[in-house]
């Protein structure tokens, strides 16, 4: 029976980890930033309720992608994954967008902040922020879903630290338009790594190329190997997170046995680059005009 596991799913019980903890932090987040006018603890609140609901689908993925295929979806449904990471992106851009625009009215007309309080939980928060990031650092470098999660944390430490600076500006000066600046660089911290997931994720949707691998490198290992003669229709692309396929037609030598030219490609293909599905049509190339052409 073919493995359904997604290297996602080897992370889930840090995802749930990270999910408990995001969703207590954002429910006092959102209690303390109503309660004091905080409009950058409530735009973390924010950050945190997209993180929460972002690793949610993490979860719901990972589910999904442990399912088995059936004949109408014969890939299973590795591909939830990629749709979660997706979705995910869009929700944090539009976010960062009503932060800023709520940001800019505040800086138009300041509100009172009662910052002491804020600065307790901010510190609190970015606590919690870095312990969620240790979590699911191991997994971000496998997973395009873990990845996503744990730059939203990792994002989320950072409007923290906003948030924390903004307090202590206030607490001193009495200064509350840094409420309103530390919102709007919360806003701005989350467009450049969203636009980085979205590019990841719609380059998997449209079957791209894999960004660690090399279309060229590939086909020259492959031309490399005993009796083959060229490759054409190559075409590699990304089923889900740490799950690659390969299809090709090798063009081999007369009298090359197609189990044994099989057998040494596989191996190529797992041992250099780390493709396991693939799909490789052999065929025998016919003997030139000088090679059939009788003796005279």
């Amino acid at each position: 029976m073919h493995e359904r596991h997604t290297h996602s799913s080897r992370h889930k019980h840090r995802l749930w980890a990270v999910l408990a903890l995001s969703t207590v932090f954002m429910v006092i987040q959102v209690v303390v930033g109503w309660w004091t006018g905080s409009l950058a603890l409530l735009a973390d609140a924010a950050h945190l309720f997209v993180d929460a609901a972002g690793v949610g689908l993490s979860l719901l993925a990972v589910w999904f992608a442990e399912r088995p295929a059936t004949p109408e979806k014969t890939y299973g449904y590795y591909r939830v994954e990629i749709l979660a990471a997706l979705l995910n992106g869009v929700v944090l851009c539009v976010l960062a967008l009503v932060i800023l625009f709520e940001a800019w009215e505040r800086l138009r007309r300041p509100h009172e902040v009662l910052a002491g309080p804020v600065l307790v939980v901010a510190v609190a928060a970015l606590g919690v922020n870095l312990f969620a990031a240790r979590l699911l650092h191991a997994g971000a470098g496998e997973s395009l879903n873990v990845r996503s999660a744990y730059l939203e944390v990792l994002g989320d430490a950072l409007s923290s630290a906003a948030v924390i600076a903004a307090a202590g500006i206030i607490l001193l000066t009495g200064w509350t338009t840094a409420d309103a600046l530390a919102s709007a660089a919360i806003g701005l911290l989350i467009l450049p790594r969203t636009a980085s997931l979205l590019k990841q994720a719609v380059n998997v949707l449209l079957e791209g190329v894999p960004p660690h691998l090399d279309l060229g490198q590939i086909e020259t290992a492959l031309v490399a190997a005993t009796g083959v003669r060229r490759v054409h229709d190559l075409h590699v692309w990304t089923l889900t997170s740490g799950r690659e396929a390969m299809s090709a037609h090798v063009v081999v030598e007369p009298g090359t046995p197609a189990d044994r030219i099989l057998e040494e490609l596989h191996v190529i293909l797992h041992a250099r680059f780390g493709i396991d599905h693939t799909t490789l049509q052999i065929e025998t190339e016919a003997p030139s005009l000088l090679q059939i052409s009788p003796r005279s």
